[in-house]
């Protein structure tokens, strides 16, 4: 009989990737976008249409994040705006939880200086940071737009 392995739970995962994170509450992200880092918003088409969106923020959807960004995958599909592994990129989900996970994932790639958003757009939103409606269909191929207008 083998011994299973020890089960690793969602708060173990957001845990071990949060310690390797420098996370931004919502007015530092603001400050870091400001300076030059890349705002990437990973929610969906639907939740932008419904919430809004942050001016100048990337649209890339969680599901084809680390696709849109490696440089070692197929540049077909690889978003102009990232412009190498030592760019600033903040991401930001809805409530912060999917992104702790993607930015881990993103260090693990090689961006060093990935994180993301204390709370998510609703945290971003509720601090009365800039938000506007969502008035871009988008591109056909997902996350492969420009950031949103300003």
């Amino acid at each position: 009989m083998t011994d299973k392995p020890a089960r690793t739970t969602i708060d173990d995962l957001l845990r071990d990737a949060r310690s390797r994170l420098v996370r931004l509450e919502p007015d530092d992200a603001l400050a870091a976008q400001q300076t030059g880092a890349l705002l990437i918003d990973t929610r969906s088409a639907d939740e932008r249409q419904r919430e809004g969106v942050i001016p100048g923020a990337l649209h890339i959807p969680l599901s084809v994040l680390e696709w849109r960004l490696d440089p070692a995958a197929n540049q077909a599909f690889h978003n102009p705006h990232v412009e190498g592994l030592d760019q600033p990129l903040v991401l930001v989900c809805a409530h912060g939880y999917s992104t702790s996970l993607a930015a881990a994932r993103l260090q693990q790639l090689g961006f060093g200086r990935a994180t993301d958003v204390v709370g998510g757009f609703t945290a971003w939103r509720d601090a009365g940071l800039p938000v506007r409606a969502d008035t871009n269909d988008g591109p056909p191929v997902p996350g492969m737009g420009d950031p949103d207008p300003s």
